[in-house]
């Protein structure tokens, strides 16, 4: 193969977008939503296992491609890290080994060990990486900021998912409680933003749905921390549900727009507040709160199928790999 050949294979690489781990988080949530619904309700486990090594499978190719664009093309990572929107996304490199973790607990423990302590690890590097780029030199002005930036406060409070049963109690909580810090420092920020200024881009309107995360993940983690459902586990699930409603409130919005791999975004918080609603039918033996779980898993079943059509759409196109304006719309 000559150099113009192999330089031509690669280049598109050059556009592979960070944003593609939320893929992963999208389908190893569904298969974690799936585990929750089947140990419940006594189905087989045939159909969450099968989306798990989907995800798994996504993931290696995701992280083989990104590790590709590291060593080919790192001034395009570099500005990656450095726009204000993207930095928040590189964590999700870092919760999708926590969410493999997690479900790979369930089948073998001394792997999902390893991967939990990996993915530990990566998250407490980056999300201080990330921190310090947001506190650092630059400066930052408030249409750069987006729910994204909640990525990173997520990531920690999955920690504990894998962290109690493993016995890593201090460390789940030391997580958890930063994660639960930022994700109240943030919303305060987002807030602010979404009212007071300018509207959201059309390409970062589906990140909107990430309101809805950090709270039933916030939940979930700390029902695993306490072991019981007291007033604060009911508030954290009680903001998932009204911050699901209020986005409700933008869907079709959304829905009008062009795809984008931004669009991933709206899988892994459904799928957090779906887990969030079974456990919580579980822990108080609630009928409400098992068809709540229903619902949500039908509505995540949907959207994740309705993604991988349009992705495939777009990567047939070979939209994926074109910069964002040129290859936002699939």
């Amino acid at each position: 193969m000559t150099s113009p050949d192999r330089a031509a294979r690669y280049r598109g690489l050059q556009h592979l977008p960070i944003t593609l781990f939320t893929t992963v988080m999208g389908l190893i949530g569904l298969s974690l939503a799936l585990y929750q619904a089947a140990a419940m309700l006594r189905w087989s486990m045939v159909i969450p296992a099968v989306i798990y090594w989907f995800g798994v499978a996504v993931f290696a190719a995701v992280a083989c491609g990104y590790l590709l664009k590291l060593l080919r093309y790192r001034q395009a990572v570099l500005a990656e890290w450095r726009d204000p929107e993207q930095i928040a996304y590189f964590p999700a490199i870092s919760i999708s080994i926590l969410l493999v973790a997690t479900a790979t607990v369930t089948m073998s423990e001394p792997i999902g060990h390893g991967l939990w302590l990996v993915g530990v690890a990566a998250q407490a590097a980056l999300t201080l990486s990330v921190i310090s780029s947001w506190i650092g030199r630059r400066e930052f002005q408030h249409p750069q900021l987006c729910p994204a930036w909640f990525i990173p406060a997520v990531g920690n409070v999955i920690v504990a998912f894998a962290g109690v049963p493993l016995g890593y109690l201090e460390i789940s909580w030391l997580f958890f409680s930063l994660g639960l810090m930022f994700w109240v420092i943030l919303l305060t920020l987002v807030v602010n933003r979404l009212i007071f200024h300018a509207p959201l881009p059309a390409r970062l309107q589906p990140t909107l749905v990430i309101l809805i995360a950090p709270p039933a993940l916030g939940f979930s983690a700390y029902l695993g921390l306490t072991g019981q459902v007291d007033p604060m586990a009911h508030m954290l699930l009680d903001f998932g549900y009204a911050f699901a409603l209020v986005v409700s409130t933008q869907g079709l919005k959304i829905l009008r727009l062009p795809f984008s791999m931004s669009f991933w975004a709206l899988s892994f918080p459904v799928a957090a507040l779906t887990i969030a609603s079974f456990k919580y039918a579980d822990a108080a033996q609630s009928r409400a709160h098992v068809y709540i779980g229903l619902a949500l898993l039908s509505v995540l079943v949907l959207t994740i199928i309705v993604l991988i059509l349009r992705t495939v759409q777009a990567f047939v196109r070979g939209d994926i790999f074109k910069p964002e304006e040129d290859g936002s719309a699939a």
